[in-house]
Protein backbone atom coordinates (compact mmCIF):
# COMPACT_ATOMS: atom_id res chain seq x y z
CA UNK A 1 0.00 0.00 0.00
CA UNK A 2 2.72 2.76 1.00
CA UNK A 3 4.63 1.79 -2.52
CA UNK A 4 1.68 2.71 -4.53
CA UNK A 5 0.22 5.59 -2.36
CA UNK A 6 3.66 6.86 -2.89
CA UNK A 7 4.64 5.98 -6.19
CA UNK A 8 1.28 8.09 -6.73
CA UNK A 9 2.31 11.13 -5.02
CA UNK A 10 5.68 11.37 -7.53
CA UNK A 11 4.16 10.13 -10.63
CA UNK A 12 5.31 12.85 -12.51
CA UNK A 13 8.64 13.31 -11.22
CA UNK A 14 11.57 11.59 -13.14
CA UNK A 15 14.00 12.36 -10.30
CA UNK A 16 11.97 9.30 -8.10
CA UNK A 17 12.48 6.08 -8.31
CA UNK A 18 9.95 4.19 -5.97
CA UNK A 19 10.27 0.32 -4.98
CA UNK A 20 9.35 -1.87 -1.79
CA UNK A 21 10.27 -4.80 0.31
CA UNK A 22 9.67 -6.31 3.36
CA UNK A 23 12.50 -7.44 6.45
CA UNK A 24 10.37 -10.46 6.97
CA UNK A 25 8.42 -10.97 3.51
CA UNK A 26 7.61 -14.17 2.33
CA UNK A 27 9.05 -13.54 -1.84
CA UNK A 28 6.65 -13.66 -4.14
CA UNK A 29 3.00 -12.34 -2.41
CA UNK A 30 0.52 -10.85 -3.72
CA UNK A 31 -0.67 -7.75 -2.19
CA UNK A 32 -3.61 -8.72 0.49
CA UNK A 33 -7.28 -8.70 -1.18
CA UNK A 34 -8.40 -5.82 1.32
CA UNK A 35 -4.85 -3.26 -0.26
CA UNK A 36 -6.05 -4.78 -3.79
CA UNK A 37 -9.20 -3.09 -3.70
CA UNK A 38 -8.67 0.00 -1.28
CA UNK A 39 -6.03 0.89 -3.95
CA UNK A 40 -8.65 0.46 -6.60
CA UNK A 41 -10.99 2.18 -5.71
CA UNK A 42 -8.43 5.27 -5.30
CA UNK A 43 -7.54 4.45 -9.09
CA UNK A 44 -4.33 2.99 -8.37
CA UNK A 45 -3.72 -0.36 -9.71
CA UNK A 46 -1.45 -2.91 -8.59
CA UNK A 47 -2.07 -6.39 -9.94
CA UNK A 48 1.97 -7.13 -10.51
CA UNK A 49 2.93 -6.35 -7.34
CA UNK A 50 4.78 -9.49 -5.37
CA UNK A 51 6.45 -8.97 -2.11
CA UNK A 52 10.52 -9.39 -2.07
CA UNK A 53 13.00 -9.37 0.56
CA UNK A 54 14.83 -6.30 1.25
CA UNK A 55 18.82 -7.13 0.44
CA UNK A 56 22.19 -5.42 -0.37
CA UNK A 57 21.70 -4.53 -3.96
CA UNK A 58 18.31 -2.44 -2.75
CA UNK A 59 20.38 -0.86 -0.32
CA UNK A 60 22.99 -0.22 -2.19
CA UNK A 61 20.88 1.60 -4.71
CA UNK A 62 18.45 3.20 -2.12
CA UNK A 63 19.49 7.38 -1.39
CA UNK A 64 16.35 6.96 1.11
CA UNK A 65 15.08 3.55 2.75
CA UNK A 66 11.58 4.65 5.35
CA UNK A 67 10.53 1.76 7.33
CA UNK A 68 7.26 1.57 8.57
CA UNK A 69 7.95 0.98 12.22
CA UNK A 70 11.14 1.01 14.99
CA UNK A 71 11.22 -2.80 14.68
CA UNK A 72 11.72 -2.96 10.72
CA UNK A 73 14.44 -0.32 11.24
CA UNK A 74 16.03 -2.27 13.70
CA UNK A 75 15.77 -5.20 11.66
CA UNK A 76 17.44 -3.07 8.77
CA UNK A 77 20.16 -1.59 10.68
CA UNK A 78 21.29 -4.64 12.64
CA UNK A 79 21.46 -6.97 9.46
CA UNK A 80 22.78 -3.96 7.09
CA UNK A 81 24.59 -1.36 9.40
CA UNK A 82 26.35 -0.06 6.61
CA UNK A 83 23.13 1.31 5.29
CA UNK A 84 21.28 2.77 8.43
CA UNK A 85 22.14 6.85 7.99
CA UNK A 86 19.64 6.11 4.94
CA UNK A 87 17.13 4.69 7.15
CA UNK A 88 14.05 6.67 8.65
CA UNK A 89 11.11 5.65 10.02
CA UNK A 90 8.19 7.01 7.55
CA UNK A 91 6.28 9.24 10.15
CA UNK A 92 9.57 10.47 11.06
CA UNK A 93 8.73 13.99 9.33
CA UNK A 94 5.27 14.24 9.43
CA UNK A 95 3.57 17.56 10.30
CA UNK A 96 0.95 16.25 12.27
CA UNK A 97 2.53 15.96 16.30
CA UNK A 98 -0.05 13.27 16.77
CA UNK A 99 1.48 10.92 14.22
CA UNK A 100 4.99 11.85 14.01
CA UNK A 101 7.45 9.37 15.05
CA UNK A 102 4.14 6.62 15.32
CA UNK A 103 4.74 3.13 13.61
CA UNK A 104 2.40 2.19 11.01
CA UNK A 105 0.65 -0.68 12.14
CA UNK A 106 0.29 -3.81 10.04
CA UNK A 107 -3.31 -4.68 8.88
CA UNK A 108 -1.93 -7.87 7.52
CA UNK A 109 -4.63 -10.60 8.32
CA UNK A 110 -7.22 -7.97 10.16
CA UNK A 111 -10.56 -6.73 8.38
CA UNK A 112 -10.91 -4.09 6.23
CA UNK A 113 -11.12 -1.37 8.97
CA UNK A 114 -7.33 -1.94 9.57
CA UNK A 115 -6.38 -1.68 6.09
CA UNK A 116 -8.56 1.83 6.37
CA UNK A 117 -6.40 3.05 9.06
CA UNK A 118 -3.13 2.33 8.00
CA UNK A 119 -4.50 3.96 4.36
CA UNK A 120 -4.97 7.23 6.37
CA UNK A 121 -1.77 6.88 8.13
CA UNK A 122 0.37 6.76 5.25
CA UNK A 123 -1.59 9.73 3.34
CA UNK A 124 -1.20 11.79 6.21
CA UNK A 125 2.96 10.88 6.38
CA UNK A 126 4.17 10.05 2.81
CA UNK A 127 3.96 14.17 1.89
CA UNK A 128 6.01 15.04 4.33
CA UNK A 129 8.80 12.67 2.95
CA UNK A 130 8.51 14.04 -0.61
CA UNK A 131 9.49 17.18 1.40
CA UNK A 132 12.08 16.14 3.03
CA UNK A 133 13.54 14.74 0.27
CA UNK A 134 12.89 17.67 -1.72
CA UNK A 135 14.82 19.70 0.58
CA UNK A 136 17.78 17.41 1.36
CA UNK A 137 18.90 15.00 -1.17
CA UNK A 138 20.84 16.40 -3.88
CA UNK A 139 22.09 14.38 -7.12
CA UNK A 140 25.46 13.20 -6.62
Amino acid sequence: MAEALFRDLVKDRADYEVSSAGVAAAPGMPASKHTTAILREKGLHRDDFSSRMLDEKMLKAATHVFAMSGHHIAAIEDEFPEHAEKVYLVSEFAQDDDIRSKDVSDPFGAGRAAYEETLADLESMLPSLVAYMDQTHKES
